[in-house]
């Protein structure tokens, strides 16, 4: 597998910090997208209005319909639609995110689809944000020592470095 180019890294520690903020955000939207569908699907049967006719914030009733669905008794703005709503465009975002870090770290696909889980499966974002954000810092570390290294080694005219100039040695 190719690996990122050294010139890259600037780029890839942005994307990954991008990546850690998006990751959070969309961790915290699926956790109350979760809190409100136990809310509305569950005996409790209530989603939660904000400038409602019960106050500045208040949990009204839902009651079933005839087609079968779930109507709101609210009045208010429902802040429980608009949070699906603001976690579903914000997942594109995080999606984004995750291929930005993907790509430039030049992984398999299967990485990509393990960080693309973590806006639909509950807490998986903040532990992928965890080992995305440990492994890429310590891999770009690594590959940054290595650099150096052979850097030294070709200032200092090493003629083990496979980066300096081969020596002729007389016989």
């Amino acid at each position: 597998m190719p690996q990122p180019r050294v010139s890259s890294f600037p780029q890839i520690r942005r994307a990954l910090r991008f990546y850690q903020v998006c990751s959070v955000i969309t961790g915290v939207g699926l956790l109350l997208l979760c809190a409100e569908m136990l809310l509305k699907y569950t005996p409790l049967a209530v989603e939660l209005f904000f400038l409602d006719s019960h106050g500045l914030f208040a949990f009204r009733e839902v009651v079933p319909n005839p087609t079968g669905g779930l109507d709101s008794t609210g009045d208010g703005v429902n802040l429980s639609l608009g949070i699906l709503i603001v976690h579903g465009w914000f997942y594109v975002v995080y999606l984004f995110a995750c291929f930005r870090v993907w790509s430039l770290m030049r992984w398999p696909f299967w990485r990509f689809i393990l960080l693309a889980g973590g806006g639909v499966v509950p807490f998986l974002s903040f532990f992928m944000e965890y080992f995305v954000a440990r492994d890429v810092k310590r891999y770009l570390a690594q590959r940054e020592e290595v650099a150096a290294e052979k850097r030294a080694a070709k200032s200092a005219g090493d003629p083990s470095s496979p980066s300096a100039p081969t020596q002729e040695v007389p016989r």
